[in-house]
């Protein structure tokens, strides 16, 4: 059973009012393009994020607006910020670290809301069924190649508005040798 897998770089995504602080009141985002699950667009707009140590100018905002401001980078970010980064799942943000979001109009103190994302799958509910997994399953994945390796902890996200792709992060996908659109096999123990 194979599906493809996309490798995900660092982004936010910002709550409504982080939208209005960095970019200004009643600022709407602009699409840049589209991202392969229905609805969720790359933005035009981009912010600094700064830690005590350093900081990642150029972050990718990724709409459309969430409930809670959330930055996913990579461990690399996180040693340039100087701020170690716990691999969570998406919207899983309590107890992490927090840091200076700058945009053009203003910045925000997070207290909380940097991640390195856990590696997981976006499956529509037909999918689901096919691979005979259900939503939030832990399940592995066997990547292919001179890198080959065996994700294990791949959390399942099922939805009827998903479209199906696994998602690492770019360190992960590096280290495995794949790249955007390879082919992966999902193993069910």
């Amino acid at each position: 059973m194979k599906l493809p897998i996309a490798l995900s770089n660092r982004h936010i995504h910002l709550s409504k009012e982080h939208i209005e602080i960095l970019f200004g009141e009643g600022y709407e985002l602009t699409h840049f393009k589209d991202l392969s699950q229905p609805g969720q667009y790359a933005c035009n707009e981009k912010v600094d994020i700064v830690g005590p140590k350093g900081t990642i100018k150029g972050v990718r905002v990724l709409g459309p607006a969430r409930p809670q401001t959330q930055a996913e980078i990579s461990f690399a970010d996180g040693f340039a910020l100087g701020i170690m980064p716990p691999v969570r799942d998406s919207g899983d943000i309590e107890g992490t670290p927090g840091a200076k979001i700058v945009g053009p109009k203003g910045e925000v103190e997070l207290d909380k809301g940097i991640i390195a994302a856990a590696r997981h799958i976006h499956m529509h509910t037909t999918d689901a069924e096919k691979f005979n997994v259900v939503d939030k399953q832990r399940v592995k994945i066997r990547t292919f190649g001179e890198r080959a390796v065996v994700f294990e902890n791949v959390l399942v996200r099922v939805h009827p508005s998903f479209a199906l792709e696994m998602h690492v992060d770019v360190e992960e996908g590096n280290a495995a040798g794949v790249k955007n659109g390879d082919m992966v096999e999902l193993i069910v123990e």
